[in-house]
């Protein structure tokens, strides 16, 4: 059932929507690079909680259990400073690991045809996909930072649709002020 809240939730989605698309798709190295920064502030704030966690604990634990939290501790703080210094780093790291299995699996899939190929006919468009993935590897093991800034702004285009077509329903279904639904009311079909 629609309700006056459940349609201003939807204009404030709508509005994040656009917000978030037009973002990624003005800036989409600088959305990656932020992106990368607030993981690193939650890898921080996580470091952080087991900190406090440690300190509330109770007094008599010892052993090998506290040593792994100081180590999760500071694994997670110094982890979480890395990325918020360094993101172009973890992004560079992300793209070339990201590249390389994208090669891996187009020249694997190639080799499967071409071993088929030795029991079959196989037409020439079932290496197309394959080649594609190879060649799109190939682009991102280049370009690695490029390439993902290229991902976010198709996720841009989807999230600036996404609120739109959330801001066309919310113009469209909210209530007249001639046409206020009870609550308790049935819908007919």
């Amino acid at each position: 059932m629609l309700t006056i809240i459940t349609l201003n939730h939807s204009l404030l989605r709508s509005i994040l929507g656009i917000a978030l698309g037009l973002l990624f798709i003005i800036w989409p190295e600088t959305a990656v690079d932020y992106l990368v920064r607030l993981c690193g502030a939650f890898f921080i704030l996580a470091g952080i909680y087991s900190l406090v966690i440690w300190f509330w604990r109770e007094k008599g634990v010892k052993g090998f259990v506290p040593a792994l939290l100081w180590i999760a501790m500071g694994g997670s703080i110094a982890l979480g400073v890395w990325l918020v210094v360094m993101p172009g780093f973890f992004i560079r790291i992300f793209g070339f690991v990201w590249g390389i299995i994208l090669v891996i699996a187009g020249v694997q899939q190639l080799i499967s045809l071409l071993k088929a190929r030795e029991r079959r006919v196989i037409p020439v468009v079932y290496y197309v996909f394959p080649a594609l993935i190879l060649l799109g590897g190939g682009v991102i093991l280049l370009k690695p930072i490029e390439a993902i800034a290229g991902t976010f702004v198709v996720l841009g285009v989807v999230s600036l649709f996404y609120g739109l077509n959330e801001l066309i329903g919310w113009y469209k279904f909210r209530p007249q002020k001639a046409e206020v639904v009870p609550e308790d009311a049935e819908i007919e079909e």
